[in-house]
């Protein structure tokens, strides 16, 4: 797409000898801190409200999917990281796909991931935006205008923040690390308060837990959507007006409710930060592998980050944000973040037969990626075969659409002379080169 003959900026500077490549910058607390960030969002907040909403207000129902949500995630983890050892390039699970599966998956996953991720990002920025503005207002809603300025504020600020300096990202994820820590431990030891002071209306609903309606496939499968958000820090969107965290305010702490929102919003930061970073690696290498404009590839001459493709997700996922109907455009897409995930766990399972000899430091146990895949076509297919609904099959034909710019400019390597002087220029702009070494960069 795009790819062809492009001026290096380094020709004309005195840097010929230094290596044009992803740095290894993130050290391991900072990667910690970025796990934790991906993990630890606005899922804790606002996804027990959802998890409970499925479960039609069974309770043990609810505690039985928080439970399996957890194991499905641990197991989830355990495959990715085998092939996180084994495969540590850029690009998590594109490139992961790309090894087992082949081109056409991989490009699947980048086409979707394109516009889903920065939609999750999106989400992510509004809902920073509306937690943030919500000390100020009270009870009243803060106007739609200025929410979503602050969220493009936000999210530009970070973008930009990952696009100059690694080590700067970084050391804002640690210190948003921190801070959501405190508050969840807030929260925390709050309920277990509650919980030893042996109150009647706090311990009432875990009697006859399992008396009320059992939910069906679909809301069951729906339900699990809510809780693996949680734990996982999935792709998946999870935008409510209404959040848990704020009833627990209000009835816990009423005297400093505003604390909440404010933590929630510190939370939130803390995932966009993580999730912007490990978004700009991933058009980084899908650029790498010819599947994306050549220009995403790029690093910044001075400071050797991905700045064009931070600033390609930046600008989509500013997009995502503009339509008032947010959620019901990206809700369309729902369900591929599984789809995707069942991809990845089916290609260690083919590594695993196809390169045996594959060094890996970490082995999980077979039995568990097949698990994994299973689990992922029930999530998918659930929804689809208990309450067909029409967003389904619109991210369907989202995913099919992918063949039509797959065949003509990857399969068949068609190009167009003009987007070689477009990307000349934005070069010479932007002051980015290619980078040096394989298609394959190492992680950072």
């Amino acid at each position: 797409m795009g790819r062809g003959k492009s001026i290096d900026p380094r020709d004309v500077k005195s840097k010929e000898n230094a290596k044009m490549q992803l740095k290894r910058n993130i050290g391991y607390f900072d990667g910690v801190s970025f796990i934790i960030g991906s993990i630890v969002g606005a899922g804790i907040f606002v996804s027990p409200t959802g998890v409970l909403k499925h479960s039609l207000l069974n309770v043990g129902i609810a505690l039985t999917i928080w439970t399996a949500s957890g194991l499905v995630s641990l197991m989830g983890s355990l495959c990715y990281a085998e092939l996180g050892t084994a495969l540590p390039f850029s690009g998590g699970e594109y490139s992961h796909i790309k090894r087992g599966l082949g081109s056409l998956p991989a490009f699947v996953f980048i086409w979707t991931s394109t516009f889903t991720k920065p939609a999750s990002n999106a989400a992510r920025a509004l809902l920073f935006a509306e937690y943030a503005t919500q000390p100020f207002y009270g009870i009243c809603p803060a106007p739609e205008a200025l929410k979503k300025c602050l969220a493009l504020a936000v999210l530009w600020s970070l973008g930009i923040l990952n696009g100059c300096s690694v080590k700067m990202a970084a050391w804002v994820q640690t210190v948003f690390t921190l801070l959501k820590m405190m508050a969840l431990s807030v929260i925390a030891v709050g309920g277990i308060v509650l919980l030893a002071g042996g109150r009647k209306e706090s311990l009432a609903r875990f009697e006859d837990a399992f008396s009320s309606e059992i939910p069906n496939a679909s809301q069951v499968a729906e339900a699990f959507f809510q809780g693996l958000y949680a734990y996982g820090g999935w792709w998946s969107l999870n935008y409510m007006a209404v959040a848990v965290a704020v009833t627990w305010a209000d009835r816990v702490i009423p005297s400093v409710a505003w604390i909440i929102p404010v933590s929630v919003a510190v939370s939130i930061f803390g995932a966009l930060n993580s999730s912007m970073f490990t978004l700009g690696r991933l058009s980084y290498a899908g650029s790498q592998s010819g599947h994306l404009p050549v220009l995403i590839s790029m690093l910044n001459v001075h400071s050797c980050t991905p700045a064009p493709a931070m600033i390609f997700s930046t600008t989509i996922a500013s997009i995502f944000i503009i339509p008032s109907d947010l959620i019901m455009l990206t809700n369309y897409f729902g369900f591929s973040a599984w789809l995707m995930i069942g991809l990845t766990c089916a290609s260690l399972i083919v590594l695993r037969y196809r390169e045996p000899h594959l060094h890996r430091p970490y082995k999980v146990f077979l039995p568990v990626p097949f698990v994994m895949v299973a689990m992922s076509f029930f999530l998918v297919l659930a929804p689809i075969v208990w309450s067909p609904n029409l967003q389904y099959v619109y991210a369907f034909l989202f995913m099919l659409g992918s063949l039509i710019v797959y065949l003509p400019f990857i399969h068949f390597k068609l190009h167009f002379a003009f987007l070689d002087k477009i990307t000349c220029h934005l070069q010479l702009l932007l002051e980015v080169a290619p980078a040096d070494g394989s298609a394959e960069s190492k992680c950072e």
